[in-house]
Formats: C-alpha cells, structure tokens, sequence
C-alpha cells in the first residue's frame, strides 16, 4: 500500500473530508474514515442548518459583523468577510451536488434566525436533519466519482513526516498497523468535545487531528475555547455513562421556544439577546441556574404547539424516545461540550506550518470563529476552506513524491474504539474534563485536574485510548489556566471581563507555547 505517491490522504469523513474529496477529482484521492462512510463523524448528527446572506436587507457584510461580534475579539475579520461572502457559492455547489434545502411558499429557500444573527439567513435541508441529507448527498457522489478511493473501518495513528513534510500516514485497521503514502494529507478528524462526558459529539471527537498534528509538528491555536450548547436534552443516564446527549437545535429557540425553569420563569429575560443570545451567554446562565439547583426547560408549546412535530421531526423523535411530549411538556434541556474552536493553524488556504499537511472542518483554526462559534457557522466554513484546499493542493506541483517512506514512529498506534470511551478509566478522564474545565473555570480546579492528568499518563501504558486522549484534555486544560481573563466560551471564575492583555492567540508548538496577536493572520510568524 506504499505505491501511488501521487494521491492525497483525507483523515476523516465529515462534511469537510467529503467535499475536499470530491473538489480535488480528479486527483486520486485516499479517504480514511474510522467507521462506516456516511455514517461516522458529526456531521450526519448536525440539526443546525447553514448560515448564508440571501435575504433581502441582508449582505455578506453583515453575516461577517455578526461573526465577529460573537466571536468576542479573536475573530479575524478578514476571514470572516472572505468565508461569508464564500457561502452562496457553497450552497450553489450543494445544490449543483443535489442537496434539496426547504423552500418557503414563494420557491426561495427558507430561511430561519438563530442566536445572535441580525437577520434570517439559517438554510435547513429536511428540517432538522442538514447534517444527514447533507452527507446522503455526497457518499453517494463520493462513492462514485473516478479516483476516490474509501478505506472504512481504519484510523489514522500517525503522520509519516520527513525533512520535505508531511509523507503520508500510518494507519491501524484491526489489529494491522501499515503505512500509507501520499503527496499531500488533509485531515478532516473533527473536533474535541468528547473529551467530555456531557457532549452532543460522537465518540470519535476526542482531538485525534490535534494530537496527530502536533506531533507533526504543526500549531495548535486556542485551545481552551470549547463551545458548550445550551440545550441538549437533560438525560442523566447518558452523561453518567458517557453517551451522547441528544441536542435540541438552537432552531427551535429561532422559532419561539423559550427558555424557562421549573416555575415556567423565563430565564433569559433581561439578558441582551434573551433567548437568542450567543451561545456562550445562554450557557454560561444555564449553567448559573443549574448550579444554583435548578432545572432548565426549552418551552415550545405556545409558539410552536404541534406544529413542533412537522417543523423538527428529528428532535420529536429524541423527545418521545426518551418519554417527552414536546407538543404538551417543556424539554428538559442543559449545557453540553459541542464544538471546539480551537485547532491546527492554518492559513487561508487550509495549509498548516508543515509542508504537505492542510487542516479542514472543526479540527482547523482557521481565524473565523474567535472566542465563541456563531451559530451554522461550521457547517459553512467546512465547505468553504474544503474548496480553498483542494485548489491550494491542485496548484502545488513540488510536493514530494516518488521517494522512500521516512519510517514509521515509534509508538505512533494510539487506537480509541468506540468501547473505549465508555471504559472506567477513560469515563473518568471525561467527567474530570466535565468538573474542571466545563462551562466555569477557576485556577484551581484547573491545576487539580493536569495533576489527575498526569496521573492517568503515568498509569497508561497499557491503554492507549487513556493515554492519547489525557494528552490532547491536558493540552486544552493547560491553555486554560494560563488565559486568564474571561472571554466567549472561556470564562474563568476568578475573571469576570475580557482583559486588553489577551486580545491575542495562544499558539502551541512541540514543546513550546507562546501568543500572537489579533491583527491579521498574515502578519503572524510561525513558532517553532
């Protein structure tokens, strides 16, 4: 499997990974995915629609302002006026793809508002099933366009890097562990917030990209802003155990839900933005409210009523799967880990610091999100930089090809299965991450749980899910306890502002850490 040097590795199967696969044709294309195609990564979960200027009184111009205010200063306004005024090609290329999003009565697509957009401009495909119309679509192209290649059921452990960069990767099918060459490698791995046992995320979103990078030798950007989404369902059997939390999308509140506590008292009343205020207000005050004792309910039945049942047919099915009655009972909803907004630097592009190595999706840190995600933002610049990736690497006549594999690394077989993430040793890790370094921070909390860390390392040897998945939760840990100031989705308790101080980046090298700031990803250096 060492032959064909001139093909390109994606990591990953999600949204990002499909779309790069099908831009790059024909190039010859390696797809890796971890489980079944279609049916792995958190794309086929996502409810969320995407976020596009098509209304009238709406521009691009003020999609970007909406992104870089919910981003609380880290966004890069560059990039968030390129990706915006990206998105009607993207949904141009969907529907090209066949993606079929819902029509209002006059033909136009139907657009819905979500929390802290000024204006309408959320695109759904089967109400609240995006995510799975999206990735039907493109399996079925994938599957069937010239020079893609799908290898299932295999997880990529390492990357092959050598003086030129990035080589190809070692892969781990079974028990087999081979390597695999390639002229350039994208990963497409996904986030991180299943390093929590309170998570919407499948169980494959632990941060592998970020480890896998680092060792490359890549930068990792702002790793402590961990978006947590305000309303998942309040199902305490699953967090307990390890299980993903079903979300109730932000959609719902788009369209009148209301979030209330057991006395039926709203509880976002008098908070700018109400019910639709960024995500990290709405969960930072459900978090206050849930500390306090109490439970916190989405209440649709005055605005919605059965009207719920047509409008969000995945989330009904949730709701009466676990005995709610959505159209006649408020939901009982709480915080989970959702969305990670740090990741591997790239450029504009998707190219990282390592020569033949992009980054694409939610593994990337690509400048547009900042502190906090604004809402159906991640679905748009999966897509957006998967284009802008599949040109940078057409475009690249000198990447390495055609010569011997640099040897594979030492301990690079770090195998997460699925029955892993439920083991006791690894569901402790992840109520750890829960407890310390969840929606509220402190110093303390912080510095007890990289000493618990530490502790599982030292224990790990014979559990490489434990030990692979402490290293990436202490690396989000660590970039937590040194920004000290609160800011989007890091809220330190010690803190209770942004700090003009860190109005910058945290970068994270192999072996080192430093900051850079926030005026313009091209004037930042890379840090060695």
């Amino acid at each position: 499997m060492s032959s064909n040097h001139d093909r390109v590795i994606i990591a990953g199967s999600g949204l990002a990974g499909l779309s790069a696969a099908l831009r790059l044709a024909p190039v010859p294309v390696l797809l890796i995915t971890s489980g079944r195609l279609g049916r792995s990564g958190s794309t086929c979960w996502a409810q969320g629609g995407i976020a596009c200027a098509m209304d009238d009184g709406d521009n691009p111009e003020g999609h970007a302002a909406d992104t870089v205010a919910a981003g609380a200063g880290l966004s890069d306004d560059r990039v968030a006026k390129r990706v915006a005024h990206e998105a009607q090609r993207c949904i141009g290329w969907l529907w090209d793809s066949g993606v079929r999003f819902d029509l209002a009565d006059d033909g136009r697509p139907a657009l819905t508002r979500e929390g802290a957009h000024q204006h309408s401009r959320i695109l759904h495909a089967g109400g609240d099933q995006t995510g799975a119309e999206l990735m039907r679509t493109l399996e079925a192209q994938v599957r069937t366009t010239p020079g893609i290649t799908v290898m299932e059921d295999t997880q990529v452990v390492d990357l092959l890097v050598d003086d030129s960069g990035a080589r190809g990767v070692v892969a781990q099918r079974g028990t087999s562990i081979f390597p695999v060459s390639a002229r350039a490698v994208v990963l497409a791995t996904g986030g991180a917030a299943a390093l929590y046992a309170s998570t919407t995320n499948p169980p494959g979103n632990w941060g592998s990209g970020l480890r896998l990078a680092l060792r490359a030798g890549a930068l990792l950007r702002d790793l402590e802003f961990v978006q947590f989404h305000p309303t998942a369902l309040d199902l305490p059997g699953n967090a307990n155990t390890g299980r993903p939390l079903p979300l109730a999308s932000e959609a719902i509140r788009g369209e009148g839900g209301v979030l209330v506590d057991e006395a039926g008292t709203p509880v976002m009343a008098g908070v700018p933005g109400g019910d639709l205020a960024p995500r990290d207000v709405v969960a930072r005050t459900l978090s206050r409210q849930r500390e306090q004792g109490r439970r916190i309910f989405l209440d649709t039945r005055d605005s919605l009523g059965r009207q719920f049942l047509q409008r969000f047919p995945g989330v009904a099915g949730l709701c009466q799967a676990a005995g709610i009655d959505p159209v006649n009972q408020p939901i009982p909803v709480r915080p989970a880990a959702h969305y990670h907004m740090g990741g591997v630097q790239t450029d504009d592009h998707g190219a990282t610091n390592v020569p033949g190595l992009w980054a694409i999706g939610e593994v990337a840190s690509t400048g547009l999100h900042g502190a906090n995600r604004l809402a159906s933002n991640s679905l748009l610049e999966a897509l957006a930089y998967a284009g802008w990736a599949a040109e940078d690497i057409r475009s690249r006549t000198g990447l390495a090809r055609g010569t011997p594999l640099p040897p594979t690394p030492e301990h690079s077989a770090q195998l997460v299965t699925r029955s892993a993430m439920t083991g006791s040793s690894v569901l402790r890790l992840r109520h750890l991450m829960d407890t310390h370094v969840g929606v509220i921070r402190d110093r303390h909390g912080l510095e007890q749980v990289q000493a618990q860390f530490r502790a599982l390392r030292e224990t790990a040897e014979a559990n490489g899910a434990l030990a692979a998945m402490s290293e990436v939760a202490a690396l989000i840990a660590q970039a937590a306890l040194t920004r000290q100031e609160s800011r989007g989705a890091h809220q330190r308790q010690e803190f209770n502002a942004p700090s003009p101080a860190w109005d910058r980046h945290q970068v994270i090298g192999k072996g080192t850490a430093t900051a850079q700031a926030n005026d313009s990803l091209r004037n930042e250096s890379p840090v060695a």
